[in-house]
């Protein structure tokens, strides 16, 4: 099979699965696709099992030809990521700096050494013993929330805007936060990189130069959109600024992920001022359907993933475990952030809310997928799927009722 044919055949099961959700489910588009997709894995799965379809091999065949960790990581995730940055409100933002930045720095690497530390010692209680690098790796590549399907959820729970401000903002940046963490404990795990120094360095120089890259290339594209009007070469160059200057920041190791949430923050905010109406018009429904399509194709990919996940009942013991440890870590990090900022204690119902709506997605399972041939392997991956899942199916679903239940739901207002 040719990459046109399979990208055709991507595609079209996107679409159909899209329809199904859209015409007959009607659930948030994340957790929808999520839920078609599980399904439809489930499905494959018993008729392989029958023997009536290769359902794993033509999975590996797609997964293998597609190469989906270094696919979203290197490709898909800047585009949705401007995407998401790109309705984002900077003034909003600005008012709540302190709080998201705790959220995404500190939560990510709080998370990350809680959930190392507890799986260290429960797996090993299980018998399923792994090392202390691997389970930090998994607490770093399950750090992240999801922007995609956070902002959805956002959505379709009509959350205050200060919180969905908070939320969302911090599931922009901890993506490229939590990138980095898996980049450097990676190193760490592999042999390749073992000073905590220069490690330090490192953190710093990617996530702050990215910040910057993103302002610098921004501005940039601002000028250029500024010196004429034609929309068609308008959009063509904010398509060119992300995956242009994607590829650049990494050529440059800086982090991309962040570079791609600044720019977008920079032209969502600052592009009206260089845009007609009629061009602006046009990259804001060209930035949509890129997120919708590229949201529905990510989903799908993920269901494939599931098919290759080889699942025991010991292994699937271990995923309910990672399941509950990640929304303890959770808890825990956020609880401390809430303690430590009088600004976050003001809203009420702060910790429950943070805990419940930190959704995580696809680039959680890229980055399990990405990982080499390393001791546990195999489990991380069934465990992030699981998390994953969770997460989406059940935390997504009930974000809503929690929020009316609390008082301050959509249908309080």
């Amino acid at each position: 099979m040719s990459m046109f044919h399979l990208v055709a055949l991507l595609l079209t099961l996107t679409a159909g699965l899209s329809y199904l959700n859209a015409r007959y489910l009607r659930l948030p588009s994340a957790v929808g696709l999520m839920a078609t997709a599980l399904i439809g894995s489930l499905s494959l799965i018993g008729l392989d099992a029958l023997g009536v379809i290769d359902a794993y091999g033509k999975a590996q065949t797609i997964m293998t030809r597609l190469d989906f960790g270094n696919t979203l990581l290197h490709g898909m995730l800047g585009l949705m990521l401007f995407a998401g940055a790109l309705h984002v409100d900077l003034e909003d933002l600005g008012a709540e700096r302190v709080p998201v930045a705790v959220l995404a720095v500190g939560g990510s690497v709080a998370s990350t050494g809680i959930v190392g530390a507890l799986l260290y010692v429960l797996l090993g209680v299980l018998g399923h013993p792994i090392g202390i690098w691997e389970c930090l790796l998994f607490g770093a590549l399950i750090a992240p929330t999801d922007p995609i399907a956070v902002l959805g959820m956002l959505k379709s729970a009509g959350a205050p805007r200060q919180l969905e401000v908070r939320i969302a903002g911090e599931s922009l940046f901890n993506d490229g936060v939590g990138v980095v963490l898996f980049a450097l404990l990676l190193g760490i795990a592999t042999g390749h990189s073992t000073n905590w120094s220069d490690a330090l360095w490192l953190f710093v120089r990617e996530t702050i130069g990215g910040a910057l890259f993103g302002v610098a290339s921004g501005y940039a594209a601002l000028r250029l959109l500024r010196s004429l009007d034609d929309y068609s070469v308008e959009v063509l160059i904010t398509l060119a600024l992300v995956v242009g200057g994607y590829a650049a920041a990494e050529a440059l190791h800086l982090s991309a992920p962040i570079g791609a949430v600044v720019a977008g923050l920079v032209i969502g905010n600052k592009g009206g001022s260089a845009m007609s109406d009629n061009t602006q018009m046009h990259v804001d429904m060209f930035w949509k359907l890129i997120d919708e399509i590229l949201n529905a194709v990510l989903f799908l990919m993920i269901g494939f993933a599931v098919l290759l996940v080889p699942v025991s009942w010991t292994v699937a013991g271990a995923t309910a475990l990672a399941i509950v440890v990640v929304l303890f870590a959770r808890w825990l990090a956020v609880t401390g952030i809430v303690l430590s900022l009088s600004v976050l204690r003001s809203t009420p119902h702060s910790v429950a809310i943070l805990t419940w709506g930190g959704l995580r997605g696809g680039l959680s399972i890229a980055m399990a997928l990405a990982l080499p041939t390393l001791p546990g392997r195999n489990l991380i991956v069934v465990m992030t799927y699981g998390v994953v899942a969770f997460s989406i199916l059940v935390q997504g679903l009930s974000f809503g009722p929690l929020l009316r239940r609390l008082g301050i739901g959509k249908d309080q207002a």
